[in-house]
């Protein structure tokens, strides 16, 4: 099969072709799992992050990608052969052990065995791949293979972040940075919580206009006071003074969901920003969100189709997946990135 390859980390910068155009074997389905023949993968800043070193894979090479999208073309030992011709994804959860306390309670995100699609285990920027039956998730009619890909990760992950909130109908909701994953939140909100008003924090102007567009009641920068204490927040931005400054906006008993894979480095200038009686009394919470759980990804699939969610997207052929993490690098957006794969 043909694939695209990570073999060496580095700064797209110094090395703007980072994967290798290659053939590879094609894998075989073990017990328990299904082949998937993929049509579609999205491409993601979490790949950036993997070739840069900021959340590298345990091992090299491997071929990235956690937002696919494909035909189940064989079922492995154990695995139910009436999949066979099913359209399935992946998202980035790509297994977990199962029988640990969190697998059990439905929360294999937190399980220790976690392991990612595409940085644990060889992903979808390729003709074919394996994954266990389980997590495997068959895709709504609805969508295209190219508009399903890029709800696997930011719609399933601020989904989750939503779930962790406890939004109530009512309730004010604010969100920090507007990318892909919080503007299908408030796509969201405005589906399940009519009545909730989404105050959004960007220093974009254009992203601001984009939320008023899409139903949010205000927009103002990230240092901007809004109008209404906020009974919960999600923050899905890189740095920690949008935590601060959120805490701070939050009525008694709030809670503010950090939804990043990563965040820069907490130094004392963060830490003595840190008023107790203004950030942290009256018992208000910070809580982290850790990948996804099964669950999350196909509540949300269900969700997605019955709004209907309809992302744009711009699509690249396999062998110019190089182009597209580039552009994404960049900022060159102009919908979500897609490789479509023959």
């Amino acid at each position: 099969m043909r694939a695209m390859v990570l073999e060496h980390l580095g700064r797209l910068e110094d090395n703007p072709e980072p994967l290798r155009y290659l053939e590879r074997p094609k894998p075989q389905p073990g017990p328990g799992e299904l082949l998937l023949q993929v049509t579609a993968c999205g491409v993601c800043h979490t790949e950036l992050d993997e070739i840069e070193g900021r959340t590298p894979p345990p091992k090299l090479p491997v071929i990235p990608g956690h937002q696919v999208v494909g035909q189940v073309v064989e079922a492995g030992p154990g695995a139910d052969q009436n999949r066979i011709g099913e359209m399935a994804g992946v998202a980035w959860i790509y297994s977990s052990c199962g029988h640990c306390q969190h697998c059990l309670a439905g929360n294999e995100n937190l399980c220790a065995a976690f392991l990612a699609t595409g940085r644990d285990a060889h992903g979808g920027y390729a003709q074919y791949m394996t994954v266990p039956e389980g997590f495997a998730y068959e895709i709504p009619p609805v969508f295209s293979d190219a508009q399903a890909a890029p709800l696997l990760c930011a719609g399933a992950i601020g989904y989750r972040s939503l779930r962790l909130t406890g939004l109530q109908n009512g309730w004010n909701l604010g969100l920090t940075g507007f990318g892909a994953s919080a503007h299908l939140v408030l796509k969201m909100v405005k589906h399940k919580f009519p009545d909730c008003g989404v105050y959004v924090f960007a220093r974009s102007a254009r992203e601001r206009e984009f939320a008023r567009e899409l139903g949010a009641v205000w927009a103002g920068d990230t240092a901007d006071e809004p109008p209404q204490k906020l009974h919960c927040i999600i923050d899905t931005t890189p740095a920690w003074k949008p935590v601060v400054q959120g805490l701070k906006m939050l009525a008694p008993g709030g809670r503010l969901v950090i939804n990043a894979i990563r965040k820069e480095e907490f130094d004392k200038q963060h830490l003595l920003a840190l008023d107790y009686p203004q950030h942290l009394w009256m018992e208000k919470e910070i809580k982290s969100v850790a990948n996804v759980a099964r669950r999350d990804v196909a509540e949300f699939l269900e969700l997605a189709a019955a709004i209907p969610f309809i992302p744009e997207v711009q699509e690249f052929a396999l062998e110019e997946a190089n182009a597209a993490l580039l552009e994404l690098k960049e900022r060159k957006i102009r919908g979500a990135k897609v490789l479509m794969i023959d």
